[in-house]
Formats: C-alpha cells, sequence, structure tokens
C-alpha cells in the first residue's frame, strides 16, 4: 500500500504544482487513499521530495532521486538557463547572477547537475556561490555553464 501510494505521489506532483503538504494529503484523498498530513510528511522524506521556486514566486514540490538524475533534472536544467543572468569566477568561487528570487532554484539545479567539483554552494535572493576545488576546475565549469546557458 505504502509504495502504490508512493507512486501516486510522483504521479501527482509530475503532473500539476502542488505547494503544501495539505494540498498534496487532498488529492491523495480524492484518488482514494485515506491519509494525514504526517503519513504525507513521512512519504515525502522518504521520497526525498523538495521545493523549488517557479517564475511566479510559487514554491512546488519535485521529485529527485540520490543524484538529482530523474525527468525532474531536465526541469532543473530548464530552471538555470531561464534564471541565469550572469556566471562569473574569482579563483575557486563560482558567482551565478539570477533573476530575483532564483537563487535557491539555481543553487539546487547545480546539485543536481554531475559537478563533483563543486564543494558547496550558497544561495541568497539574486546571486548563488559555488565554491570548487581549484581554479582551474571553477574555470573549466565556468565554460561549462556558458554552454548551458548559449
Amino acid at each position: 500500500m505504502k509504495e502504490h501510494r508512493q507512486a501516486k505521489i510522483l504521479e501527482i506532483i509530475r503532473c500539476r504544482p502542488v505547494e503544501t503538504q495539505e494540498e498534496l494529503c487532498e488529492q491523495l484523498n480524492r484518488e482514494g487513499f485515506c491519509v494525514t498530513q504526517a503519513t504525507v510528511s513521512r512519504d515525502i522524506r522518504e521520497l526525498k521530495l523538495t521545493k523549488i521556486s517557479q517564475g511566479d514566486g510559487k514554491k512546488v514540490y519535485v521529485a529527485l532521486n540520490d543524484r538529482g538524475e530523474d525527468e525532474g533534472s531536465g526541469r532543473y536544467h530548464r530552471v538555470f538557463r531561464d534564471s541565469v543572468l550572469s556566471v562569473d569566477m574569482a579563483q575557486n568561487i563560482l558567482v551565478l547572477r539570477t533573476v530575483s528570487g532564483m537563487a535557491m532554484a539555481v543553487a539546487l539545479a547545480v546539485d543536481t547537475m554531475d559537478c563533483p567539483e563543486v564543494v558547496g554552494s550558497i544561495a541568497g535572493d539574486d546571486t548563488v556561490m559555488c565554491a570548487v576545488r581549484s581554479a582551474e576546475e571553477a574555470a573549466a565549469l565556468v565554460d561549462r555553464f556558458r554552454k548551458l546557458l548559449a
């Protein structure tokens, strides 16, 4: 039953935007699953769902597997392309300027990309800073990100 319910959760969030756990509970109840918010909360944690900002400022649930390489990764590439205004570097720090309010979504997009050279990232409102292992790797990553934007 749990696997069936979790599969339905994934189906729901792929088909329509879901902003809250309560909204997800309502959808599941309409689909014939008798769930509480606590059950949905556990499912969200087990499924490793996360929220990303949409262009209109709303945050919706999306699914990622351990490496972020599911069909949602295409969505993250779109978020990256649509939101990043510029890519620059200062030694081993990448600085990504974004559309206002989209830095967190861009940081998540970077996290879903295969970038083992990125040690970590910090997002503000319109800026993402990524610590990269070396200046050489940072320069290569700048080129890679700029190609994504082209």
